[in-house]
């Protein structure tokens, strides 16, 4: 293998793990509006199980949709944050090896190439070239699968996660508002699976998994999630017309 065809595939590599990166970017929000449509159509069917009334269902909708979307935010910040931490401390190590032991990570480099199929002589090269053009990213690169120019940023995890939630969660408010009140939870319900189909096809499609199976899937889970707490509902729904 020539030294050209090292940096194309080099190329190749890195490419790749950047198209990886935005499928599972696509795939956390596929999931979050999942999450934002499956937990708050539970709150407002459950809230209509009862004999709410419209205000009180959209106050009961709007609560868990907002609570739910910080929660959500909260918990991708925090956990980015300790990703990103771990980062920063492993690429500040690299960073200071490079300046101490620029020798011998040259070296390590050449063999962490070689360890891939290329032979020594084609590795060493590689190694210096990529070393000449950017050796602290050739590092974090090949050594930590790093790439310090696309670092996740935690506060933009957190707004995407939140805005996805955010939008699935719209999905059984308004259908609770627009329907009439006779066939409001009927028709909530229906629009909820449909949505859920679409997300779990959808999240299916991205991650290159069975659409029908995916789909179906999320589909029984939401509308268990319903039943239970409509039945809910209506039990609490009955006891207290029974105890006034």
């Amino acid at each position: 293998m020539t030294t050209i065809d090292s940096a194309l595939a080099h190329h190749a590599l890195h490419r790749e793990e950047s198209q990886d990166s935005r499928i599972n970017w696509l795939r956390a929000a596929v999931l979050g509006a999942n999450d934002g449509i499956v937990s708050v159509a539970a709150i407002v069917v459950g809230v209509a199980g009862a004999a709410g009334s419209a205000h009180v269902i959209l106050v009961a909708g709007i609560s868990g949709l907002v609570a739910g979307a910080f929660s959500m935010a909260l918990g991708e910040y925090v956990s980015v944050s300790a990703q990103r931490d771990i980062e920063d401390a492993l690429l500040a190590k690299e960073r200071q090896e490079l300046i101490d032991q620029p020798e011998e990570e040259l070296q390590e480099l050449t063999m962490l190439y070689a360890a891939k199929g290329l032979s020594y002589e084609t590795a060493r090269r590689v190694a210096e070239e990529l070393t000449a053009h950017d050796a602290f990213a050739a590092h974090a690169d090949i050594e930590l699968n790093i790439d310090p120019h696309e670092l996740t940023s935690p506060l933009y995890a957190a707004l995407a996660s939140a805005a996805s939630f955010l939008g699935g969660a719209l999905v059984p408010i308004v259908c609770m508002m627009v329907f009439p009140h006779s066939i409001r939870v009927p028709s909530t319900v229906i629009a909820v699976l449909g949505a859920l189909a679409i997300t779990g096809a959808l999240g299916a499609h991205v991650g290159g998994a069975a659409k029908i199976r995916a789909a179906l899937r999320v589909v029984v889970g939401g509308a268990a999630a319903m039943a239970v707490t409509f039945g809910i509902g209506m039990l609490f729904g009955v006891s207290d017309t029974m105890m006034q």
